[in-house]
């Protein structure tokens, strides 16, 4: 009988190596040995086919300040599903790479039409209170007429950004008041200064200006870029808003974040978007706490206020919404 037993032990274990072993052979990983211009960028598209893969690996690494500065010599592990940077030696990480083994940075293009949150406290310089002729809507070279004047310190010649108000954005977990939306309409430049008013010139239109809008000191609109920067601390926050106004947000799209400079966020920050899984209690008893949460696309921050932050939307795997968490580094 005992006999009988170890001969069908051993009969399933046969059967099961095969699989045990395709199973073994499968985590076998390949090393790769970075060469002089890759970037973590350029791995994640040849290894991963998807470039956006790269910040698990940047993330996992803190001793890598630039992902697209790599050190030649360096090994990666390459699993079908994953990458894994081998960690440099001591002379690795005491030596800097020459010139001529950086690669290009990857940048992300701010065109100054993505607004931002005017933050609780602040206040616009002035407004467009008046057009001429009584005319509903300005554009370029059209005259219209402003509160500000020599009071404000203002002179013939000085030129204002002009915004439309969108109004208060609240937060979605407290219902604090984070600001109020100003979208850019263009610009405009005093002419003619009164006590407290002026005459001014539209110089540049993006959108229909009417009365109303918001005067600002001047916000270049100019189009310029960002480089990535791995954020100096762990941040966590949420989506508070979106330029469009719409709940549901995909790639491409501008958000506002609860994240400011006050709290460590700074232009170039990636950082992921997740979402918690609700537990279903009735079926748990109790055994189960967390689960892991949904990640669902990254962003990168491109401009900072001191309690909130405009941010491009740079891959969006699930529909993302307002009121989403957003993290700089996904469990």
């Amino acid at each position: 009988m005992k006999t009988r037993s170890v001969i069908v032990f051993l009969l399933a274990l046969t059967m099961l190596l095969p699989g045990l072993a395709a199973a073994v052979e499968q985590e076998q990983p390949t090393t790769y040995i970075i060469k002089r211009g890759d970037t973590l960028w350029g791995l994640s598209q040849r290894f991963m086919n998807d470039p956006w893969y790269w910040p698990n690996m940047w993330s996992k690494n803190t001793d890598i300040t630039n992902p697209h500065l790599v050190y030649p010599g360096q090994k990666v592990r390459v699993f079908p599903d994953r990458l894994e940077l081998v960690p440099r030696t001591e002379a690795q990480a005491a030596a800097k790479p020459a010139e001529s083994d950086v690669a290009e940075e990857r940048s992300f293009t701010i065109r100054g039409s993505e607004g931002h949150l005017l933050e609780n406290g602040a206040m616009p310089f002035g407004s467009v209170v008046a057009t001429h002729n009584g005319r509903v809507i300005l554009g370029a070279d059209d005259i219209a007429y402003t509160d500000i004047g020599a009071a404000n310190g203002a002179k013939g010649g000085d030129t204002f950004s002009i915004f439309s108000d969108e109004g208060p954005v609240s937060h979605p977990a407290t219902n604090e008041i984070m600001g109020r939306k100003i979208i850019p309409l263009g610009t405009l430049q005093l002419t003619d200064v009164e006590q407290k008013a002026s005459r001014a010139i539209i110089t540049m239109s993006y959108k229909e200006i009417s009365p109303g809008a918001f005067l600002i000191p001047y916000r270049s609109d100019r189009t310029r870029e960002v480089s990535l920067k791995m954020p100096s601390r762990e941040l966590r926050g949420y989506i508070i808003e979106s330029q469009s106004g719409t709940q549901g947000i995909s790639a491409g799209d501008i958000v506002y974040l609860d994240l400011g400079s006050a709290r460590g966020a700074e232009k170039g920050n990636m950082l992921y978007v997740v979402r918690d899984v609700a537990v279903d209690r009735s079926v748990t008893q109790g055994r189960v706490d967390n689960l892991p949460q949904e990640l669902l696309g990254a962003l990168v921050i491109l401009e900072t206020g001191k309690k909130t932050a405009t941010a491009l939307v740079v891959k969006s795997i699930d529909v993302i919404y307002i009121g989403d968490k957003v993290v700089s580094q996904a469990k």
